[in-house]
């Protein structure tokens, strides 16, 4: 396994298998991280990253994508049947191209968006400042109430009605609760806009039917495929049939070349994955053991903003322990549990600081954990926090995240492969 790489250039060959080792003895709690499948692996890591595809099935300006063509319509249909769209564009390489793409088919230069704050629980591309969307397009920003943390619809129709927006964009980043597309639907009536769900993180529940449906409602719906889908990394865009052409174009030519076919294939593979029956079971567990998660770090004291979560992630406010997010995030690495800190609404500290962290069950629930194991990860993640400085008990908490990351496995074929194959030079 991975010879001509291992011969051919040994530090990536190194750096690999280090990264082969981290996933498997860490404990993965990023929310907007997830382990494809072996298919998924296959597939991505194929052929299919030679071929130039430039155009849509039936239209290439390549020669030679007879194969390309069968990879993509697959992976159209399947996204189709998957969240009953009218149309599916599968080629952006990201959500951000994603969003980019839509904002482009349907807006000019100085046009207005309304979208949710990034502090708040909203994403770069909906609108920060530093992001292109600030430096192209008028932008207009809605939040969550500070008692509830909650979005406030009729807040979200007075600024709408005040700023006259093109487009709504309604979906975050670090949202813990449900939304409600229908009534952000009636707010883009109303007002005279267009309205898009960026459903990046929601995308595995809503096609499971967990979470409320943005598709009946929204002109378009943008999505990743690399999060609670489970797919390879990439973007995804749904829409009604009336903006099909201007969706398809704004993606090729206008900001991207060529797809990755690989990629495309690979998002065929995880939809087709996601169409079975245990993904619904698997998207149900999920939820279960973030409310789990949530239940054990609020009985030790710990608050979480909204108060609990609907979905698959919590964000967690530290100020009750006297740390910023960032410091936390190093802390748990030192006993390898993986999350990112994250701003809490109203945070009186900067990004880089941040009063809280995001923690998410989509990654570890693949590996097979449950309630049980991840009311044990809380009670692990708050004694790590609250003995910091304690280094006995740091490599005691060590110890048993390592013994759980070893109950379940990620790739446990990889892994023996790999260990074979240098006889033991690597400690996995």
């Amino acid at each position: 396994m991975l010879n001509a790489l291992r011969r051919v250039d040994r530090k990536i060959y190194d750096a690999l298998v280090g990264e082969v080792r981290r996933e498997q003895v860490d404990i993965e709690l990023i929310a907007s991280e997830n382990y494809v499948s072996q298919a998924v692996l296959d597939v991505v890591g194929s052929v299919w990253t030679n071929k130039y595809a430039e155009g849509y099935p039936g239209r290439r300006y390549y020669g030679g994508c007879e194969f390309a063509d069968v990879a993509e319509k697959l992976a159209i249909e399947r996204a189709q049947e998957l969240f009953k769209a009218e149309h599916v564009n599968v080629q952006p390489h990201s959500g951000s191209q994603a969003n980019m793409a839509v904002y482009f088919s349907c807006l000019k230069p100085g046009d207005t968006i309304l979208g949710m704050a990034l502090d708040h629980g909203g994403h770069l591309s909906h609108g920060h400042p530093k992001n292109f969307t600030s430096s192209v397009f008028d932008i207009a920003r809605y939040g969550v109430d500070k008692e509830t943390e909650l979005i406030d619809i009729a807040e979200v129709h007075r600024i709408a009605k005040e700023r006259k927006p093109k487009l709504i964009i309604v979906g975050a980043s670090s949202y813990p609760r449900k939304i409600d597309f229908e009534a952000f639907a009636q707010v883009a009536r109303d007002t005279g806009a267009l309205l898009m769900a960026d459903i990046a993180h929601i995308a595995g529940p809503i096609a499971s039917q967990l979470h409320p449906d943005p598709v009946p409602h929204c002109d378009f719906i943008t999505a990743t495929t690399h999060k609670t889908l489970r797919g390879p990394r990439g973007g995804l865009i749904m829409c009604k049939e009336k903006y099909a052409k201007s969706i398809d174009s704004s993606v090729f030519p206008g900001i991207q070349g060529g797809p990755l076919i690989h990629v495309v294939a690979g998002k065929a593979v995880s939809f087709e994955e996601a169409l079975e029956p245990s993904f619904r079971k698997y998207q149900e567990q999920i939820i279960k053991n973030a409310a789990a998660l949530g239940e054990v770090l609020q009985e030790q004291g710990l608050r979480l903003v909204t108060g609990g979560t609907d979905n698959h992630l919590l964000v967690v406010d530290l100020r009750s322990r006297n740390l910023t997010g960032i410091q936390a995030t190093r802390i748990l690495d030192r006993v390898g549990i993986t999350v990112n800190n994250n701003q809490i609404p109203f945070d009186p500290l900067p990004p880089m600081k941040s009063s809280g962290i995001r923690i998410g069950t989509p990654a570890m629930t693949t590996r097979g954990l449950g309630e049980k194991e991840m009311r044990r990860l809380g009670h692990l993640i708050v004694s790590a926090l609250d003995h910091a400085d304690n280094e006995m008990r740091t490599r005691q908490i060590r110890e048993q995240t390592l013994d759980l990351a070893d109950r379940f496995p990620v790739y446990p074929g990889i892994l023996r492969r790999l260990y074979e194959q240098d006889r033991g030079a690597y400690d996995f």
